[in-house]
């Protein structure tokens, strides 16, 4: 039982692509990461090389995965611990270093105790975030003022702004370019509520992959929040979605945020699993004990 990492997309994906594919609602970031990097470029995230992994159990079928995209936390699939603890020795041998791990909380755990084992440095606890599956959807009832309609291009500079807005609030990096935003306008995977004759709240979605779709950002800005908006974007855009075919919808929240929590249970999302996200502040591979 091992890991093979690599920085060819192809081979990953020709490798671990079955599967991810086969548990698409646990690994619906880790996919939509990779159809990021297929579709917008290898540079969508930074400007280092992206890394891929994959961990075979011992009659060889692949039971774990991860992806890096530098300067982003390297994100993993669920995995045993052992696993985690595994990768996390094996990263640790690039004097270079990594900012974090993502992941469900007892792998990443594992992940970030080995690698302060290796590295030294302190683990520091960021976000908890719970994702969530739709059962029933449930709009707002009453709705707020105004009405959903899909993004424009001619909404192409709002949107970028609020991305950039969204990320600044949760702690994200920012937007490199306008590529994802195009990439969201052109699916109609952006759906905005309008009110008084002006956009108020956006919500955005992933491609659906393997049946598989993930409601994500969701933004309202400071002045407008309290008044249903973003309750009522979220309900739109994830309709749209089962409209389109998605079978299963799900979201992250975080679990700092109790409103955004209560919001998507009213909306009819259910609790399904814990996730962490651990920034490590190391010494150089040099330094190390």
């Amino acid at each position: 039982m091992a890991w093979t990492t690599t920085r060819d997309p192809g081979a990953y994906e020709a490798a671990a692509g079955e599967f991810l594919r086969g548990r698409p609602a646990e690994h619906t970031v880790l996919l939509s990461v990779v159809s990021a990097l297929r579709e917008l470029g290898r540079d969508r995230y930074g400007d280092d090389a992206p890394s891929f992994g994959w961990w075979r159990r011992g009659g060889g079928a692949v039971g774990a995965a991860f992806v890096w995209t530098p300067p982003r936390t390297v994100l993993l699939s669920p995995m045993p611990e052992g696993a985690a603890a595994e990768l996390a020795r094996a990263l640790a041998q690039d004097p270079g270093g990594i900012p974090g791990v993502n992941g469900a909380r007892a792998a990443a755990e594992a992940f970030a105790a080995a690698w302060q084992e290796r590295r030294g440095g302190t683990v520091r606890l960021a976000k908890r975030h719970r994702r969530y599956r739709l059962g029933e959807l449930t709009p707002p009832d009453p709705a707020p003022p105004g009405a959903a309609r899909p993004a424009t291009p001619a909404d192409r500079d709002l949107l970028l702004a609020w991305s950039t807005a969204f990320a600044a609030e949760t702690g994200g990096p920012p937007p490199r370019d306008a590529r994802a935003v195009d990439n969201r306008i052109a699916g109609g995977r952006c759906m905005l509520w309008e009110a008084g004759g002006r956009p108020v709240a956006m919500a955005g979605i992933t491609p659906t992959l393997c049946g598989t779709a993930r409601v994500a950002p969701v933004y309202t800005p400071p002045e407008l929040r309290g008044r249903g908006f973003a309750g009522a974007a979220t309900a739109a855009v994830s309709g749209a979605a089962r409209d389109a075919g998605a079978h299963e919808v799900l979201l992250f929240a975080d679990l700092a945020n109790p409103t955004s929590n209560a919001l998507y249970q009213r909306l009819g999302y259910r609790p399904a699993e814990e996730h962490v996200v651990l920034e490590f502040e190391t010494r150089g591979l040099a330094d190390a004990p």
